[in-house]
């Protein structure tokens, strides 16, 4: 349930509003699928296992011949974009296709990739961008930005529950990071950056939130580097919407981002951000007006932004609301809804 489940809930919630007929077809068993099912949305579970499962062409066949749409809409996860689209295809229907990372593919794989979608949706300008470098059509490229759902992260920090929960105390400066543990989103540049911080700021606590391949590790290194007492592990947290607005920042030293859900997140939750200037990150975060970037794997620089931040508390309040109040107006749910919405139209009058 990390940013891109969470953008197709939103979009079918949204098509729904809309009197729109949708079914969501998603990996079976997944939690996508449960998240689904909870919030009453029309959902089938059939079998992903990625790029190399020869019957996903055909299980999306089916799907798509019993449910008669009048276009598939693709998301670039388990082999949904490529096996997806040949499944789709085969049906005679319209195919769209939505991308939503900036990491380039090799040459030989764009041509076939891209060929069978009418459109191509990108996340961002940034991704929109990399498409068109390696080849896509023009003709077929729009960029609708990922939204967010605002109204759970404008509620007010409850400070006293939440320096219990993580067993802070009152004058400790809280830093968080919200994200897979994968390489590319740079837990191991936060690790190099701490050790800065810690020396201007001794009461600097950093929360890092998530899981993935590379918790072990990570955690592993927390301790053989001597950051046990300033470096917390809490896990995936459901409960973001609680817990990012008593932050007094956000990171994400990402080496690759299309856009970044959690930036909106905490924007909308009134902190600013520290983040890599890479990918689609500058459309999500303002240099110097909603938080500070930084260039990707570089350390040093992000202990200096961090820093920087903690050293003006009153600097960084105004960063936070200028962020909230850029994320209502420019990354509300309606107007993702609606920009996926133009593109339907596009193709079904085409």
């Amino acid at each position: 349930m990390y940013g891109g489940a969470l953008q197709v809930l939103l979009l079918v919630e949204g098509l729904q509003r809309r009197g729109v007929d949708c079914l969501l077809a998603v990996p079976r068993g997944s939690e996508v699928e449960a998240e689904a099912m909870s919030r009453g949305l029309p959902v089938r579970g059939i079998p992903m296992a990625g790029e190399a499962d020869p019957l996903l062409p055909f299980r999306v066949r089916w799907a798509v011949r019993a449910f008669r749409p009048d276009l598939v809409h693709l998301h670039s996860r388990r082999g949904a974009d490529t096996l997806g689209a040949l499944g789709a295809s085969w049906s005679g229907v319209p195919v769209l296709l939505t991308r939503r990372v900036d990491n380039p593919e090799p040459a030989w794989l764009v041509g076939p990739k891209y060929r069978l979608p009418q459109r191509v949706i990108a996340i961002s300008e940034a991704i929109r961008a990399v498409l068109l470098e390696k080849g896509v059509p023009e003709e077929k490229l729009r960029c609708v930005r990922s939204a967010l759902d605002a109204g759970p992260y404008l509620r007010p920090c409850d400070r006293e529950t939440f320096l219990r929960n993580f067993g802070l105390e009152p004058g400790d400066r809280v830093v968080g990071m919200a994200a897979q543990f994968i390489p590319r989103k740079g837990h191991d540049v936060l690790l190099q950056a701490a050790p800065a911080v810690l020396r201007r700021h001794p009461r600097t606590r950093f929360l890092l939130f998530g899981r993935g391949p590379m918790l072990g590790e990570i955690a592993q290194r927390v301790g053989s580097e001597g950051l046990g007492d300033a470096v917390q592990l809490p896990g995936f947290r459901p409960d973001l919407p609680q817990i990012l607005p008593c932050l007094d920042l956000l990171v994400h030293p990402a080496m690759m981002e299309g856009l970044g859900i959690v930036l909106l997140q905490a924007s909308a939750s009134g902190i600013p951000v520290v983040a890599s200037a890479v990918g689609g990150i500058p459309e999500a975060v303002v240099h110097q007006e909603t938080g500070m970037l930084v260039p990707p794997g570089d350390p040093h620089a992000l202990a200096e932004a961090v820093s920087f931040l903690l050293d003006r508390p009153e600097r960084a309040r105004e960063m936070g609301a200028r962020g909230r109040q850029r994320v209502l107006e420019e990354f509300s749910v309606d107007r993702m809804v609606e920009g996926n919405l133009a593109v339907y139209r596009e193709m079904l009058a085409d």
